[in-house]
């Protein structure tokens, strides 16, 4: 049996009836709805890490977010919000608890994702940049101060977070 997740992201070859098909790959977001991950992380002073997506991100570009990226077939969600976060800022993180999921559904780049943020705690490491071809920069921000340009899905975690919806 040949699953979605099996044509995802590299050409692949099937077999039906002793012939060969090369099969197109397929994008997640793209040809199928994607899953992606991100992480609220927020420091003793009340601040929030966010990444700046570079000018050639091809969702949100020059938009401040949450780190965090897509789910790999066969991790869970929170396995995938601690590996993302580690690849693209250089942190251990521990995922806490979930923070709910967004539809971010782009008619005009015809892509569709599902986004689930996870309040999460810092657990080592040093913050760098490890995709500077993915993001312009990394910043804390005061909770109550973020910038004008941050995504929805973002400000809505940690609006649900300042809200007591969550246990910190």
């Amino acid at each position: 049996m040949l699953f979605q997740a099996d044509l995802l992201d590299k050409p692949k070859f099937i077999s039906i009836a002793d012939e060969i098909y090369t099969v197109d790959y397929m994008k997640s977001g793209k040809d199928c709805i994607g899953v992606g991950c991100g992480a609220i992380i927020i420091n003793d002073r009340n601040e929030v890490l966010l990444i700046k997506r570079s000018k050639n991100s091809r969702v949100n570009p020059d938009v401040w977010s949450r780190p965090g990226g897509e789910v790999e077939f066969g991790e869970s969600s929170a396995e995938a919000v601690e590996r993302e976060v580690f690849e693209e800022v250089g942190i251990r993180i521990k995922a806490v608890r979930p923070l709910g999921f967004k539809d971010n559904i782009y008619p005009d780049k015809k892509t569709h994702w599902i986004s689930i943020g996870y309040l999460a705690e810092y657990v080592s490491g040093q913050i760098e940049n490890k995709e500077p071809d993915k993001h312009d920069d990394i910043r804390w921000f005061p909770v109550d101060k973020l910038p004008e340009n941050v995504t929805d899905y973002t400000k809505e975690s940690v609006e649900e977070v300042l809200k007591g919806e969550v246990e910190k």
